[in-house]
């Protein structure tokens, strides 16, 4: 379980990168916003992480180019307000995540103590 949550922490910090990247370059010609199919990859994380005997995999996260958004006459294509929701979920499945793993940690720590 662990291993899963450090893997789900590992991307949203990719994506929160990605995120940053994008709105950094709002007003440069011909950038396109790229992301990462977030569900897609852990799926991907959680199959590796479970055929190595359940220790979390380095994570290479795929990075595309997201398709369907509008173009601005300078072949920019970064929509702020979609960026700043982004940035806003990935935040929360961050904070999220953190909350979860403090959890596993005390129930071992109970655990290690006896219950108490």
């Amino acid at each position: 379980m662990i291993s899963t949550l450090e893997s789900f922490l590992q991307l949203t910090t990719a994506r929160q990168r990605l995120v940053s990247t994008n709105m950094a370059n709002v007003d440069t010609p011909n950038y396109h916003t790229r992301d990462i199919n977030f569900q897609q990859e852990l799926n991907r994380a959680v199959q590796v992480s479970s055929m190595n005997g359940g220790a979390a995999p380095a994570l290479s996260p795929v990075v595309q180019e997201q398709q369907g958004l509008m173009e601005r006459p300078d072949g920019n294509n970064v929509d702020m307000d979609r960026e700043g929701l982004l940035m806003a979920e990935t935040q929360l499945q961050y904070q999220m995540g953190v909350s979860l793993i403090k959890d596993e940690f005390h129930q071992i720590l109970s655990a290690i103590n006896g219950g108490n």
